[in-house]
């Protein structure tokens, strides 16, 4: 699977590369210089729409673990580092929930109370992200002039009304399927009942106490529902990106088309989770988005490196941050017993 998603990054890349060399690298050189130092914006008004969506996680943790209180400023981070693990690093969309966990634990000692946030939030992203390509869709529709053009359209509303069952089954699954008390009972089938893996699931209450925990988020409605509308609340946020770099790079958009490439861009992404960051996927759905919206191939093309700059800028260093805490913190572990043996010593 590993070598897969390599195979398929590196395909990605190339095309990527053809595109940029098809294009011409000096006219998109030249559209990215005029727009200048004020694409750094993109950064701050990124950090905006992660401390949204870390504000939807913060209340599934709260309602999972009533006496925990995590701070925003710590979620922001941890939001940050979660998504750059899933958009730098080859780990097809999960890693970086697993780092979230991991990180999540640090101020929420429950560990099943952690893990349940976080699977539900991903479940409500899945209709968070469902709407908002929804919305996406309809003003694609709006936007773009009748004809062949709003039959492309049309197919790719088509396409995701075909997708829906994906998140109601998933939805389902967590509500009534017992997914995590049939993993524990294959792991003790499989690995036998004194494996440390299956000691670990069992003390973490990762089995049917994890079910018994998603059960309670999603009986109170009104918490993912909460956590939707600050998602929603996020995914508007960035499609500020997408219309103010637009502006920048001398094609200004209405903010409906601007959703509307924000929007499908994300689904595209999404259905491609195996290429490790999208590559080439996303530029070349940008690139088709920007033709149907009467945006030329330069510009288009430009906004989706753009993006894919801000991506490493934002990203690099929320996961050297997270590097250095790993670090730091094995060394706080480690250090301090052998700071003591060489007192002894002494």
């Amino acid at each position: 699977m590993k070598r897969l998603g390599l195979l398929a990054g590196l395909i990605g890349l190339i095309a990527l590369g053809a595109l940029i060399v098809h294009q011409g690298v000096g006219q998109i050189a030249n559209t990215v210089a005029r727009a200048g130092w004020p694409l750094l914006w993109l950064l701050p008004v990124h950090g905006v729409a992660i401390a949204l969506d870390a504000r939807a996680w913060q209340g599934l943790l709260r309602a999972a673990a009533p006496a925990a209180h995590p701070g925003m400023l710590f979620l922001w981070w941890v939001a940050s580092v979660r998504e750059a693990v899933n958009r730098l690093l080859p780990t097809a969309n999960v890693g970086g929930e697993l780092a979230g966990i991991r990180l999540g634990r640090l101020q929420v000692g429950d560990t099943s109370a952690v893990t349940a946030s976080v699977v539900v939030e991903v479940m409500v992203t899945l209709f968070s992200q469902y709407l908002f390509c929804v919305i996406g869709v309809l003003l694609l529709i709006a936007a773009i002039p009748g004809g062949h053009q709003e039959q492309r359209a049309l197919t790719i509303g088509g396409g995701l009304l075909l997708s829906l069952p994906l998140p109601v089954a998933f939805a389902l699954a967590l509500r009534h399927g017992a997914l995590f008390a049939r993993l524990e009972r294959l792991a003790r089938r499989l690995l036998g009942e004194e494996h440390r893996m299956v000691d670990a699931i069992a003390g973490a209450d990762l089995g049917a106490g994890l079910d018994e925990r998603i059960r309670s988020l999603l009986g109170r409605l009104r918490t993912p529902v909460t956590a939707a509308v600050w998602q929603l609340l996020g995914l508007t946020a960035g499609t500020v990106e997408t219309w103010f770099a637009l502006r920048l790079l001398g094609h200004p958009v209405s903010f409906g088309e601007a959703l509307a490439i924000e929007s499908l861009t994300m689904a595209a992404r999404n259905m491609a989770f195996f290429v490790p960051g999208g590559l080439g996927v996303q530029e070349a759905v940008v690139m088709l988005l920007g033709q149907l919206l009467g945006i030329d191939a330069q510009t288009a093309l430009s906004l989706a490196l753009v993006r894919r700059a801000r991506e490493v800028l934002y990203g690099v260093p929320a996961l050297l941050s997270w590097q250095w805490f790993e670090v730091r913190r094995w060394r706080d572990r480690h250090g301090e017993p052998a700071a003591a043996v060489r007192s002894g010593r002494r």
